[in-house]
């Protein structure tokens, strides 16, 4: 019974084509948001062969709504598609964390513990003295790969909880964290 109608052209246009349109949409909306994701952290040799990969299975999505003009299931696969990939795509960019952060620490305390707690962790570390809104305040400069930022803010938590701190992502630095490291001993 099932192989029959999964054998009738009917079935193939009205549920498989939009199907299939649907998931196409999936991987080249998602690969159009890490392609954009590695361009905006200069990462042109990433996002180069990514654009190659989502434009050809944009090309072969579009050509199966553009075949099956008469099924509106296509329309609507294609659209859903667009938007489950943009929320795939922002997933898989979380989960791969590519890049660096500086992590920007404020607060009213000193608090040593803090800069020799995340320097000991090993991220890059500057603290310097400055003036706030109700006086005198720290600013510890912290520098992390994406993929550390909860650690860091743990270390931020445990040893200062009321501190207030910023992230900002880096799209470039100079050095590494170890040359950092080595300089300083």
């Amino acid at each position: 019974m099932l192989a029959s109608s999964v054998a009738e052209p009917g079935f193939l246009s009205m549920v498989a084509v939009p199907l299939l349109v649907f998931i196409a949409r999936v991987f080249d909306v998602s690969i159009g948001t890490l392609r954009i994701t590695f361009v905006s952290r200069g990462l042109k040799y990433l996002a180069a062969p990514l654009g190659f990969v989502e434009s050809l299975i944009w090309v072969l999505a579009i050509s199966q709504v553009m075949q099956h003009l008469n099924n509106w299931g296509t329309y609507f696969a294609f659209a859903f598609g667009f938007a489950a990939g943009n929320y795939v795509g922002l997933l898989l960019e979380e989960r791969l964390a590519v890049g660096n952060l500086i992590i920007r620490t404020i607060t009213q305390e000193e608090t040593p513990e803090l800069a020799s707690a995340l320097w000991k962790a090993g991220y890059g570390v500057t603290s310097v003295d400055a003036q706030g809104e109700t006086g005198p305040v720290k600013i510890i400069f912290t520098v992390a790969k994406r993929r550390n930022l909860q650690n860091v803010i743990n270390l931020i938590k445990q040893f200062n909880p009321k501190a207030l701190y910023t992230i900002e992502d880096v799209r470039f630095f100079n050095g590494t964290l170890r040359q950092l490291s080595q300089q300083r001993k």
